[in-house]
């Protein structure tokens, strides 16, 4: 099979590891890649918001399954225009992938189908959302309506600061992502990612994982894209898989259906956990990164035929293969993310890391640039680790670390620590 690969980050570094170990691959393209993927496949210049491009190209190569990792292009329907010339794609299409690209319609396909999440109300009006604040009691979530690179989320102590957050977003902060807000109900627990690969109508469970959403040790500073996760989430018990699969992805599923939209590809759920009981947090339509990377290092089996089946509607087993073993990701990212920081700082000693038995070093935001690897982005690589228990994992994740020479890069030390 030809494949192409759609995105530049960790996430899609690690689909490309998974896929490349494939015996159907006869040759994976990357859209674009980036140097550690770039050692997996092809890489093509074509930037992954490119959907004119991606389908020209997939057309023109014969490809037979185009992987997209990020969530705006489906948003766009990359999937749909790769469907109305035959080219099979594991993504969903622009209407299923709403459940990502809205908020609004997120907690309508709840509502509508019973799947429990936090009360909410929706604003276009300053005047009417900070009223409502004052209904609310603190602390408070707002949020953006459509994507708006994970920074859209804003979880306010004081009314002075929600305030401050919808004069942002309504005001033009995030563009045409925050002209429609949510004011939604603060939930308490604690929060999981799990996955599902589906077909529309089938579907197959993936293991739960957690992240680590705030920049700092002991979940202090700004949140982020993700500074490291690990899998399996002991938080994640037997009775809130039953309940996730009964209350919340049998019904989503079945809802959208119903709306004539059927969900194909990876769906992950967010989840709020609070004495056993699971909430919805938001849905994405495709892997979490930095979670992806983590089930990768634990799948132990073939992901291209799963996503070929997905594609086409043609799924038939009920469960997925995994290592026996636990498994750990630190990011290392620029010092200064999520806010201002410095491209451009070499990067020394990946090599040594990815030496280590058990270690898989990811790129996240790295460009080669005269044979030297370079820091691109805010969170640059994924570390990750596999042992047979979770602290053998961390222990391992950090022994890797340590051997990467970076001194314009900061990470967390302290991963894993609510299950350890």
């Amino acid at each position: 099979m030809k494949v192409l690969l759609v995105g530049s980050g960790g996430r899609e570094h690690a689909l490309g590891w998974k896929i490349a170990q494939s015996p159907l691959l006869s040759k994976l393209y990357l859209a674009p890649g980036n140097p550690g993927l770039n050692r997996l496949g092809e890489a093509v210049t074509i930037d992954p918001n490119d959907i004119d491009a991606i389908v020209s190209f997939a057309e023109g190569t014969s490809i037979d399954l185009v992987v997209v990792g990020p969530e705006a292009p489906l948003v766009a329907g990359l999937a749909n225009r790769l469907a109305g010339v035959g080219i099979t794609c594991f993504g969903a299409s622009a209407d299923a992938a709403r459940l990502e690209g809205s908020k609004t319609f997120m907690k309508e396909v709840c509502q509508a189908c019973g799947a429990p999440t936090a009360g909410y109300e929706t604003f276009t009006d300053v005047t009417a959302a900070k009223s409502y604040l004052r209904s609310q009691r603190a602390p408070f979530v707002i949020k953006a309506d459509g994507l708006a690179a994970g920074k859209g989320v804003v979880i306010a102590e004081t009314l002075e600061d929600a305030d401050t957050a919808i004069d942002d977003m309504l005001s033009g902060a995030f563009g045409e992502a925050g002209s429609t807000i949510v004011v939604e109900e603060f939930m308490t627990g604690e929060e999981a990612s799990f996955f599902v690969m589906t077909d529309g109508e089938r579907f197959v469970p993936m293991l739960a994982c957690q992240d680590h959403k705030r920049a700092f040790d002991g979940d202090k500073g700004p949140n982020t894209g993700g500074m490291g996760a690990y899998a399996p989430a002991p938080v994640f018990t037997g009775s809130v898989h039953q309940r996730t699969i009964e209350t919340i992805v049998k019904p989503v599923l079945a809802e959208m259906r119903k709306r004539g939209a059927p969900y194909r590809g990876v769906l992950y759920v967010g989840l709020m956990i609070d004495n056993d009981m699971p909430k919805v947090v938001e849905f994405n339509a495709r892997f979490g990164d930095p979670e992806c990377q983590v089930l990768m290092r634990l799948l132990d089996e073939d992901l291209l035929p799963l996503m070929v089946a997905c594609a086409k509607g043609e799924l038939r087993q009920n469960e997925l293969s995994w290592q026996k073993c636990h498994g750990v990701l630190t990011v290392m990212a620029a010092e200064g993310y999520p806010s201002s920081y410095q491209k451009g700082e070499k990067i020394h000693g990946i090599d040594d890391a990815d030496a280590l038995p058990g270690v898989i070093v990811f790129h996240a935001g790295t460009r080669q640039e005269d044979g030297d690897i370079v820091s691109n982005g805010g969170r640059v690589l994924n570390v990750t680790a596999t042992g047979d228990g979770l602290r053998d994992a961390v222990t391992l994740v950090y022994r890797a670390v340590d051997k990467i020479k970076w001194p314009g890069g900061f990470y967390r030390k302290d991963i894993g620590w609510r299950a350890l």
